[in-house]
């Protein structure tokens, strides 16, 4: 069983959502003996901002592609195939400006690869990434979830179920920490949920 364990947050050490998915990691191999972990650090290797230059070769542009389109495709090949490859993803991800970080968006830019992970049909778009596990470690600062407001501000987690669902992955699982800026008292409360969750994702 192949593992893809993603980090995005730039916080570094001080970082709760790099302490989750390590945690998270570290349940799934003890329950799953035979996993291969890859890991992909998104903050020491991120890929470039999405421009037409990484677009040309999705276009059915093969012939003629200068230096930079050739060596964009290869960073956008290695993350989608490496993609591809993972039976489970486990991505941190942080809640930055209400969303996600852009490190992050950049890595989804890349894999958003018609052919690859989804193709158009007569009856609308099919996923082709299917059969995978994505948990995903989400941390906020705020809370967010037990409320009509929080909910409208929140484009992190229902961003990434939706272009996860896109491509075809139906069994998304959230490990949530959130309230981790709101004291002490609160930052714990938020890792006991977290732990619980991680129990929970890890089967």
């Amino acid at each position: 069983m192949q593992l893809l364990h993603i980090d995005s947050a730039i916080t570094g050490a001080a970082s709760v959502s790099r302490q989750l998915t390590a945690q998270i990691v570290e349940a799934w191999k003890a329950k799953h003996a035979d996993t291969q972990v890859s890991y992909l650090d998104l903050v020491a290797d991120a890929p470039g901002h999405f421009t037409m230059d990484a677009m040309a070769p999705r276009t059915g542009q093969t012939e003629g592609l200068t230096e930079v389109q050739q060596r964009e495709n290869a960073v956008s090949e290695r993350l989608v195939s490496q993609f591809l490859a993972a039976d489970v993803v486990v991505i941190g991800a942080p809640f930055y400006n209400f969303s996600i970080p852009s490190q992050l968006k950049a890595w989804v830019d890349r894999i958003a690869q018609p052919g690859r992970t989804f193709r158009y049909t007569a009856t609308g778009p099919e996923g082709l990434a299917k059969g995978k596990i994505v948990i995903i470690a989400s941390t906020r600062g705020g809370i967010y979830s037990t409320s009509e407001a929080g909910q409208a501000m929140e484009h992190q987690e229902s961003y990434l179920q939706t272009v996860l669902g896109f491509f075809g992955v139906t069994d998304v699982r959230i490990v949530r920490a959130e309230g981790v800026a709101m004291g002490d008292a609160a930052k714990a409360q938020a890792l006991e949920s977290a732990a619980r969750d991680i129990v929970a994702a890890s089967v």
